[in-house]
């Protein structure tokens, strides 16, 4: 039977249509899902992101552990509490388990943010190292998340919470602060300004509907997808899994390489990749005409076939956007088969969009 979030009464009330996703009662949206992409892009868009699996880890071995866990290098973080670094977690084949955020708390602790569709795999992974490890985990499943995105939300957080919002709106991209009970990183999935706010789950719905009162705009699954592909940002399950390298994800800078003696888990298999050289890599496609270029559809190159691995109708540009992965060395035309047809496609660097501005 599909869970549900602390704000799964707020949704139904606001009239959301909702649908089963990674085991989850999530609204897909609330009557429009162009309105709810063009509010973000523009003003400012509210998410319930409750489903993501919050973990806490702490105690003198947690910065160790993460170190040989991660792909990315937590010892980056050791500047100051509130600093967070994205990375990915990996399988020894160097395949990507899950990407996710790791927040440094300040002295032996870090808090862990990984997807939804990937709990079951990566939660106990984690639990189950750091009791080995000696470790203190814990799965903060008392916690709900909320994600206040776009141009307008650090002013919502100002209105809100007033001079008790100065910490959180002091922070740049991926630093967070405390406000009061309210954990808030300046992070967010669709290319603008924003803050993702975990909090205590009997305090989620009190908080959305004061969010909503000051002008937030209630988005679902929908939108938070078209937003994320704009701003080229990889899916799991799409761009990326457990038979896809970051190096053919175009994750690799998220790889941290020195220090040349942290022994990450799959590192030994990405480093003979990239000896050896990476067969697949991933590109942004503009597509000529109106039809959507779908997950899953071929792409033809002077060098074989790729594929489609996330596409749809683009808001901003008005037309449709891909990403695609294909064969390392293809470097001439790019045509994708929609409905046995070939469209030409232009080849890109994401993001199409950043700042309600196109980019390519």
């Amino acid at each position: 039977m599909p869970q549900r979030t602390p704000l799964y009464d707020q949704h139904v009330g606001a009239g959301a249509r909702v649908v089963d996703f990674a085991g989850w009662e999530m609204p897909l949206h609330y009557g429009s899902q162009l309105a709810e992409h063009q509010a973000v892009r523009s003003d400012v868009g509210l998410f319930d992101v409750s489903h993501m699996a919050v973990t806490d880890l702490s105690g003198p071995g947690a910065r160790a552990l993460l170190r040989q866990q991660l792909a990315n290098d937590v010892a980056k973080l050791d500047e100051r509490p509130g600093q967070a670094l994205y990375s990915c977690l990996l399988n020894e084949r160097g395949g990507v388990v899950d990407d996710l955020i790791v927040y440094f708390r300040g002295g032996d602790a870090y808090r862990i943010v990984s997807n939804a569709a990937t709990r079951e795999k990566v939660r106990p992974r984690l639990l189950d190292e750091a009791r080995q490890a000696g470790v203190t985990a814990e799965a903060r499943d008392d916690l709900a998340m909320i994600a206040v995105q776009g141009p307008r939300a650090a002013a919502v957080l100002e209105q809100l919470f007033g001079d008790q919002a100065a910490a959180a709106l002091a922070c740049k991209p991926f630093q967070a602060a405390d406000l009061g009970e309210i954990f808030a990183g300046r992070t967010g999935y669709t290319g603008e300004d924003g803050f993702e706010l975990i909090v205590p789950a009997d305090q989620a719905g009190p908080l959305w509907d004061r969010l909503t009162a000051a002008g937030a705009q209630p988005c679902g699954l929908g939108a938070r997808d078209s937003l994320r592909l704009e701003a080229g940002l990889n899916l799991n399950g799409h761009e990326m899994d457990e038979a896809t390298t970051p190096l053919e994800a175009a994750l690799g800078w998220t790889v941290a390489w020195e220090p040349e003696d942290r022994d990450f888990v799959g590192r030994a298999a990405l480093t003979a990749q990239r000896s050896q050289g990476v067969a697949w890599r991933l590109i942004g496609l503009v597509v000529e005409g109106r039809a959507p270029a779908r997950e899953g559809y071929v792409v033809r190159t002077d060098a074989g076939d790729g594929v489609i691995t996330s596409g749809a109708h683009s808001p901003t540009l008005g037309g449709p956007i891909a990403l695609a992965r294909v064969p390392a060395d293809a470097e001439g035309e790019f045509r994708v088969v929609i409905r046995n047809r070939e469209a030409a496609a232009r080849r890109v660097k994401p993001p199409f969009v950043r700042h309600g501005k196109v980019c390519v």
